[in-house]
């Protein structure tokens, strides 16, 4: 299908995608966020395939999105929408979309609940992007590198999105060149078709005539989603569109529900203001989050590996969510969960995370099972399995007795556990490494430490 006089210049990225994907049968892989750039970088490729003969024909073509387990539901729906119409309506032209999600030991949830990650925070504490995004992007592209020997990878990356991307795109530039290798991944080469499409006509091609992408979602609601935002840049690049007279916004970026880099999320406002009062409480949750990161009484002042650090002001350091706080953070989250009938966390997560407390310091190893058990009144899968390390009269005896002779009760719940974990293993070190590795830990001795350097001072 050729494009009207308006998007000639699509006619020329078409023409020049099908020289590419005709020069040989390495896959090709599209990263789709279900956004404008992505869907129109979609929209032409499919075009393109569509058209060819069945015998030309010749390569896999990956739809791939990334569902970080914390996506905003409305947006998270749609993602998963557009993969299965994908799916339906294009296989018998070699294309198919898969959805990358990170193992559970990266998830948000098991980050945050089960190790004491500290929320993200600005401006350069942002554990989260390499974790929920990069890493299952990247370890789906090396298995079809292994398959296949190469690939190439197509991004919807434009330089006028913004002079940040118009630099990052330009430093990977090539000269008289058309695939770039990627920086970072040997044997994939990456593809930027839309590099030079202008602002102005992103959103007039994705809704021209039937607004209707080739997979057969309507980009009318797509573009519902990018309205009101009120962003800064790019407030308005077309003026006005159909008869609606609907301003553009269509700068927006949808992330994570429960993002904390931003003070407010103005996407999540958009939406709840636009009449997704579903969304509310989520929004609730996630500004209670942020107090509880800003909250020193629940966090911990050293690091997870127990060393202690001192801010400008001289006072000890940050460190982790306790373990007081981490229950409490699930507590909140699985009240939200049954409020909204919506599954914002797994329970794959909460086995892994009731894994991780066990090793942390619950030395009645039911907290978790009994937390879920108090809310929805009924038993994880796991919850016979889990016995205590000490009788509840046991733990209050150790905690008395903490209090008796001045000994920090967390360490001795950490030695507790540890020790406990090594002792069936015979004629071994492991013990006494396992001993020695907690009773080294530097918060153990900074105040001491601290005292010598003042005195000499």
């Amino acid at each position: 299908m050729e494009y009207s006089q308006k998007f000639e210049s699509f006619n020329s990225i078409k023409e020049e995608m099908r020289m590419v994907y005709k020069h040989d049968n390495r896959p090709w892989l599209i990263g789709f966020s279900g956004g404008k750039d992505s869907t129109l970088l979609c929209c032409l490729v499919i075009d393109m395939i569509k058209e060819l003969p069945k015998k030309e024909i010749n390569k896999k073509v990956y739809i791939i999105s990334s569902d970080t387990g914390v996506e905003n539901p409305i947006v998270g729906r749609y993602m998963h929408k557009m993969s299965k119409l994908i799916n339906d309506n294009c296989a018998q032209y070699g294309i198919i979309a898969d959805i990358v999600k990170p193992n559970v030991e990266n998830t948000f949830w098991s980050k945050v609940i089960g190790l004491g990650y500290p929320t993200p925070e600005p401006p350069g504490f942002r554990w989260c992007t390499d974790r929920l995004k990069i890493k299952p992007m990247n370890q789906y592209i090396t298995e079809k590198i292994k398959n296949n020997g190469e690939v190439i990878l197509l991004l919807g990356v434009r330089k006028a999105e913004s002079q940040y991307r118009s630099i990052n795109i330009k430093s990977r530039e090539i000269q008289g060149k058309i695939l770039i290798p990627h920086t970072d991944i040997k044997n994939a080469f990456v593809y930027n078709s839309l590099k030079e499409v202008p602002n102005s006509i992103v959103w007039e091609f994705l809704l021209s005539g039937d607004a209707m992408t080739p997979w057969g979602s309507d980009n009318k609601y797509l573009f519902s989603l990018y309205q009101g935002e009120n962003l800064p840049e790019e407030k308005s690049v077309i003026g006005e569109i159909d008869d609606k007279k609907i301003p553009v916004t269509g700068n927006s970026r949808f992330g994570c529900w429960i993002c904390t880099m931003v003070k407010e999320d103005k996407s999540l406002k958009s939406f709840i203001d636009k009449g997704a009062k579903e969304l509310i409480p989520l929004r609730d949750f996630r500004n209670k989050l942020l107090e509880y990161r800003n909250n020193p009484e629940m966090r911990d002042n050293k690091r997870r590996n127990g060393s202690v650090y001192t801010n400008k002001e001289g006072e000890k350091g940050l460190g982790p969510f306790t373990l007081d706080a981490r229950y409490k953070i699930l507590e909140d989250l699985l009240k939200l969960q049954k409020k909204t009938k919506m599954e914002l966390i797994t329970m794959e997560e909460l086995r892994y995370i009731d894994e991780i407390w066990d090793k942390e310091g619950d030395l009645t190893r039911r907290k978790l099972v009994d937390l879920y058990y108090e809310i929805f009144k009924t038993r994880l899968p796991w919850d016979e399995y889990k016995t205590s390390v000490f009788d509840s009269n046991v733990i209050k005896l150790i905690i008395k007795n903490c209090q008796k002779f001045n000994v920090d009760f967390e360490f001795m719940r950490k030695l507790v556990i540890e020790i406990d974990a090594q002792k069936n293993y015979t004629r071994s070190n492991k013990t006494q490494k396992a001993f020695d590795k907690i009773i080294n830990q530097g918060w153990l001795h900074y105040d001491s430490i601290r005292e010598v350097i003042d005195n000499e001072n």
